[in-house]
């Protein structure tokens, strides 16, 4: 019996119809056959050009790792380091299309070195083809990427158990890892989980049913590809569209252009603004080929709007009745993807849909261990490792659970400092109990407030090593102005610890809420038009800068008390280098953690066995300088 004589007979009716491309991965450990399996495949579709096959029988004399047989694998392998290595390092996409559909297939890499970029290929598939090879049976990896193909959404898998021919075509190894990979992924919550044996190789069960595996009944690999069903039901989910630009050619339009996620839209609906909870009227909906009087999910549009109301990019439309969650806090599945672990209070950048705001990441849950599923403490994520935590945005953003928008509950962190990509992640749910939460403001502003005290508001950010001076200056500071009439009010480190801040320890993430809070509370009293001062050793770049991007532009002033750490060891006044030299206190600042000094301070002061009264001028110099405060005669006569 020939192969052509087991095709799997006619299809059904309704699969002779052109489904809509399906766009799917090939996936699973190293050496598993992903490569070759999209090459042959290409070959068997008449994909191959005849240069191309002459290149490939080139290319299988040098790099091939088959003897004489063609090595498929090099058709999809385009790097020189693949070839020389015999893996697949990139994301490699191929398009080919078949009578009964297009398909565009990322062929991913097996390696555990770049698993981010296999959550890269699967980041938009409709389907994956999880591969294993039959004399090794499920791996680590293969666990891997069936649990990141899962906590990406996608619903339909192929468990492609290739080199079926190594194992003489035994339909008792088959089901042993069919059975296997169904136990584990019993709880990742797939639609359907399809078992195929292959030989990528030498063709079968790829195009046709093999002659070789009489025992197997099901489709060939070609043929359920062309027959799945995977709807695309965006439209009919709530309608959300990110601003991706706000299109200004001239004053008589104001378009806001971007992707509808999710849902529908007509001119004449009415839509809300997620952030600010601001409705209008959708006016026009205008294309490159003219105005349309509705439009869908997937559709590229610029929406005007009968009001004039503040949208700006990364703002999200939506309808008033439907709208997305919109918080500054989130718990979110993480795949990690640097070599440098996870640190927590460390400022990323969150790029979710259009928007991309400061975050960080507060604590870990747990990380999952992908052979069990077991939910382990853990003090990080490493490399590939994947966890849930709790994620906090700087403002707040608006965000839908990833299970229910792929577009508005995925996102990514990216480091500040080199603007690599850290970590894929994935919205579980929100943090706070009242999602219909949105700034609103007063009738009396901020400027009001300041204007009746005949001051500028700002918050003065003392930071140094203890001992250091910092609150001594920062009171001397406060009296002085006082006496010039200035409202002030300050808030010192170990204060607010006694009230506010009682319920903190002094772990890394607790050091940074304890800033956090601060910040927050300093930004609302300088919203009463005070000039807030505050005391805080706060040893790292990242703490300083969260505090500043809470407060309003142009008011934070970052003031280091630059006092060496043999002085402030001198002094002691509160006896605390002395136990922490004796180890009686473990990672205290300056002696067994790093202080890391402000790198563009706005004032500094205490070098040099600086005075007080000295230190002091030289503040309120800056304050009068950068607008704070009037040239009262009294204040700057003192200053100068």
């Amino acid at each position: 019996m020939t192969q052509s004589a087991l095709r799997d007979g006619p299809l059904p009716a309704a699969a002779l119809i052109e489904r809509p491309t399906l766009r799917f991965l090939t996936c699973g450990s190293v050496d598993d056959g992903k490569s070759t399996l999209i090459g042959r495949l290409l070959y068997e579709q008449n994909m191959v050009f005849d240069d191309q096959m002459a290149a490939l029988e080139r290319d299988t004399v040098k790099h091939g790792t088959t003897g004489e047989v063609m090595d498929f694998a090099l058709l999809v392998d385009g790097l020189e380091a693949e070839r020389e290595q015999g893996i697949t390092i990139d994301v490699a996409y191929r398009y080919f299309k078949t009578p009964r559909r297009s398909f565009i297939v990322a062929d991913t890499p097996g390696h555990e070195q770049y698993t981010r970029n296999m959550a890269t290929g699967a980041s938009n598939a409709d389907l994956a083809i999880l591969l294993v090879d039959a004399r090794k049976g499920l791996l680590t990896q293969t666990h891997r990427h069936a649990t990141i193909v899962s906590l990406i959404g996608i619903k339909h898998v192929v468990l492609a158990i290739n080199k079926i021919d190594l194992v003489d075509y035994s339909q008792v190894v088959f089901d042993a890892i069919e059975a296997d990979f169904r136990r584990f992924a019993d709880k990742l919550g797939f639609k359907i989980i399809t078992a195929i044996p292959l030989s990528a190789r030498n063709g079968d069960n790829l195009s046709v049913r093999s002659a070789k595996t009489p025992w197997y009944r099901g489709p060939a690999l070609l043929t359920h590809l062309e027959a799945v069903d995977v709807t695309d039901d965006r439209a009919e989910r709530p309608f959300r569209m990110p601003v991706q630009w706000v299109n200004r050619p001239h004053l008589d339009f104001r378009g806001f252009v971007g992707t509808i996620a999710s849902g529908r839209i007509k001119a004449g609906d009415e839509i809300v603004v997620a952030n600010s909870g601001r409705t209008s009227t959708v006016a026009r909906i205008v294309t490159a080929d003219g105005d349309r009087p509705n439009a869908e999910a997937g559709d590229a549009v610029t929406l005007t709007l009968t009001d004039e109301i503040d949208v700006a990019r990364g703002d999200v439309f939506a309808l008033p009745k439907a709208r997305p969650e919109v918080s500054d806090q989130f718990s979110a599945h993480l795949i990690w993807m640097s070599e440098e672990p996870l640190q927590f209070g460390r400022s990323y950048f969150l790029k979710l849909a259009t928007r991309t705001v400061p975050a960080t990441v507060g604590s870990l849950q747990y990380r999952l261990d992908i052979n069990t599923f077991a939910q382990d403490e853990a003090a990080t994520l490493r490399l590939n490792e994947v966890g849930l935590a709790d994620i906090t945005a700087n403002v707040p953003v608006a965000f839908d659970p990833y299970a229910d928008n792929e577009v508005m509950g995925a996102f990514i962190l990216v480091d500040r400092a080199t603007n690599a990509t850290v970590a894929a992640g994935l919205v579980d749910h929100g943090l706070r109990k009242a999602t219909n939460v949105f700034r609103h403001d007063g009738t009396v502003s901020r400027t009001d407030r300041a204007r009746l005290k005949h001051q500028k508001p700002g918050v003065l950010w003392f930071t140094g090593l203890s001992g250091a001076g910092k609150s001594t200056i920062a009171n001397r500071v406060e009296a002085k102005l006082n006496t010039a009439g200035v409202h002030t009010i300050m808030l010192d480190g170990d204060n607010v610890r006694h009230g506010l801040n009682k319920d903190l320890g002094f772990s890394q993430a607790d050091r940074l809420e304890n800033i956090r809070r601060v910040a927050e509370v300093a930004r609302l009293m300088a919203d009463a038009g005070l000039i807030v001062l505050c005391s805080f050793i706060s040893p790292f770049l990242e703490e300083r800068r969260l505090a500043r991007e809470i407060c309003a532009e142009g008011e934070f002033v970052e003031i280091f008390v630059d006092t060496p750490i043999a002085t402030c060891i001198e002094r002691d006044p509160k006896g605390l280098y002395k136990k922490a030299l004796a180890g009686e206190i473990k990672n205290f600042t300056g002696v067994d953690q790093a202080y890391e000094p402000p790198e563009e301070p706005d004032v500094v002061v205490g070098r040099d066995n600086e005075g007080i009264e000295k230190a002091a001028a030289t503040v309120i110099e800056a304050l009068v300088h950068r607008g704070f405060i009037d040239r009262f005669d009294d204040l700057v006569d003192w200053a100068i």
